[in-house]
């Protein structure tokens, strides 16, 4: 609405702009007169309450909600959304009023720790976005092993899934195999002479290098310190030499 001057007296205001618009909107309702009690309260991944400052001097409730869920789809997204987990932050008025709400459209309520937004948005990117990145990563090295698009769905989403599952029943730690937990740098060092391309080596360098703190507790130090000097540079020279020892 261009006009808030003339918003409509309500219970529930959801300021739904884009994130860098938030603010601005908030510094002009801040001059509207709203019922005392009203809830004031917008659904950014990323931005806390603080960004309603403006609003903090007015008798009126402030906070976030942010539902954990992707909706590259609107007609699915509504269909699937009972029982998302949607998080929460703000004044303790605020956060009383966004749980009873969530739970009144469907969703799954908790909140976060003060300051911890930034934090938890990050958390969902790595597990949504980077999840899609790695689909198209993987996709696109099986297409050099001449592996069709619709042969690496089946076999790449299979595989997928399946780990996603031991992940999240086993936890990380234990869930984990393949050539880094098991010490094999000669496997690695294949890898890394078939990736070709740059981008697509450097990806792979920066993932290897996260999972081999994460097998660290599983390995000797000599198939620790193995890997960490293939993993440490990208140079030609370090891929020739594990090449030529294979």
């Amino acid at each position: 609405m261009e006009d808030i001057a003339g918003l409509p007296d309500s219970d529930l205001i959801l300021l739904s702009v884009p994130d860098g618009e938030i603010a601005g909107v908030a510094q002009r309702l801040a001059q509207v007169t709203l019922s005392p009690g009203a809830l004031v309260f917008h659904a950014s991944g990323v931005l806390d309450v603080s960004v309603l400052a403006p609003l903090h001097s007015r008798e009126i409730l402030l906070g976030s909600l942010h539902p954990a869920y992707s909706f590259a789809d609107p007609a699915r997204a509504v269909a699937g959304f009972p029982g998302t987990l949607c998080a929460l932050e703000g004044d303790e008025a605020g956060c009383l009023a966004l749980e009873a709400f969530t739970r009144l459209i469907g969703g799954r309520p908790f909140r976060l720790a003060a300051g911890g937004k930034a934090s938890y948005h990050a958390a969902l990117s790595i597990a949504s976005n980077f999840m899609v990145t790695l689909t198209g990563l993987a996709q696109s090295v099986a297409c050099e092993a001449g592996i069709d698009s619709g042969l690496s769905r089946d076999l790449l989403g299979g595989l997928m899934r399946q780990t996603l599952e031991n992940a999240l029943a086993l936890g990380p730690d234990a869930a984990l195999t393949g050539p880094i937990v098991r010490g094999d740098a000669e496997t690695v060092a294949r890898h890394l002479h078939a990736l070709r391309c740059p981008s697509e080596r450097e990806t792979y360098l920066a993932l290897a290098r996260a999972t081999l703190r994460l097998a660290r507790p599983r390995l000797d130090e000599a198939h620790f310190q193995a890997l960490s000097s293939l993993l440490a540079s990208d140079s030609a020279a370090s891929r020739d030499e594990y090449s030529r020892g294979i």
